[in-house]
């Protein structure tokens, strides 16, 4: 069993972490790299199984555009903790360059290395590499994108894949030694992630249809429920049984001694300037600020920081936050792993390190009740 797995079955949930990673625009790019890689060390100290780092092009809130970057020099400043992009955007790499680099990262890793993928969902990007998000192309390479890579490090050479977006071979050996030979450590290839936001999420269907770990990004808990019904129907389409103890949920999480302690570091700081600045303005942009409501009534001009933080975020003391945990646990049947939302606490170190630490040390050990169940059959 790989590290960062080790006691999957016998522990209620895995604690593990999502970076986007977010640093706000005045945040030089080395300054936020060197925050991203101090909060992955103090993740791997704290026992947390697994963090992935997302990828944009056109945002400055989210700004690292090559998580492989963050992951190869975090593998050697860590040793349990897995890792891997969260995801590389596949519309706007080459898949055979990309098989390539991710399976020598995975031998860097030794193991640890966690594969994520992601369609792209900014309109900025979309606009930068010239994809058109609108009509969901960026879905369809993604598709093609992930099956040109599998094929790659799981079939035998010669083949060619001729598709709608891409044109690949795997060649025959020339001159009795040049020949595709670059594979994963791990067989037939590292975990495969995928994120997915909205209620018939194409990508939660993928998870389900190809038995990858499904992430359900950070919204109101009621409406999260629905998305395993996306998984689930795509393993129907493919005849698979999917395990809940693979879905991974992301939630804004805050510990702090007390509650109210939490609330201020949390709505008052960069969790909630982040939101207030970025995040909730992009969502409305988007029409998606209805995820993020616990009634449809709710008028989109009370979606606030404030309101997402009693609604949506687990916010509070360890027994708080417990109780909040175990309750969407209760709501939507059970899942595999709490994905702790990043923020940069630069200006503020010790508040994280401490918010992180007691996640781990008090909250996971009174969830220890409850059970996500195994897949019938």
């Amino acid at each position: 069993m790989p590290p960062g797995l080790a006691h999957w079955e016998e522990r209620i949930m895995q604690f593990g972490y999502f970076a986007m990673p977010s640093h706000p625009p005045e945040r030089g790019l080395k300054a936020g790299h060197d925050w991203d890689l101090q909060v992955l060390r103090w993740l791997d100290g704290l026992g947390y199984a697994e963090a992935w780092i997302g990828e944009h092009h056109t945002a400055p809130w989210e700004p690292h555009p090559a998580p492989d970057l963050l992951v190869a020099q975090a593998l050697k400043e860590t040793q349990r903790i897995r890792l891997g992009p969260g995801g590389f955007l596949l519309p706007y790499h080459h898949p055979a360059e990309l098989a390539n680099r991710v399976a020598m990262l995975d031998h860097l890793s030794e193991g640890r290395l966690n594969f994520g993928v992601a369609a792209s969902g900014l309109p900025s990007d979309w606009a930068m590499f010239h994809v058109d998000g609108m009509s969901g192309v960026n879905r369809e390479m993604t598709r093609e994108a992930l099956d040109i890579i599998l094929r790659l490090w799981t079939e035998e050479a010669p083949f060619t894949h001729d598709g709608k977006f891409w044109k690949v071979s795997a060649p025959e050996t020339m001159f009795g030694f040049l020949k595709p030979h670059i594979r994963p450590l791990q067989k037939p290839h590292p975990p495969i992630g995928v994120a997915g936001l909205s209620k018939n999420s194409d990508t939660l269907k993928l998870a389900g249809e190809r038995g990858f770990l499904p992430m359900s990004l950070n919204l109101n808990p009621a409406y999260v429920g629905s998305h395993w019904e996306s998984v689930e129907a795509g393993a129907r389409r493919a005849g698979r049984t999917p395990d809940r103890r693979d879905w991974r949920l992301v939630r804004e999480v805050f510990v702090a001694e007390t509650d109210a302690e939490a609330w201020r570091l949390s709505v008052g700081g960069m969790m909630g300037r982040m939101m207030r600045e970025y995040f909730l303005p992009l969502l409305a942009n988007f029409g998606f600020l209805e995820y993020l409501k616990h009634s449809p009534e709710v008028p989109d001009s009370d979606v606030t920081v404030e309101y997402c933080a009693r609604h949506n975020w687990l916010v509070g003391s360890p027994a708080t936050v417990a109780e909040k945990l175990a309750r969407i646990h209760e709501e939507v049947g059970g899942f595999g792993a709490l994905l702790v939302f990043g923020f940069d606490y630069s200006e503020n170190p010790e508040a994280w390190r401490t918010s992180l630490g007691l996640l781990a040390e008090e909250v996971l050990p009174r969830l220890s009740h409850l059970r996500t169940p195994a897949p019938a059959g």
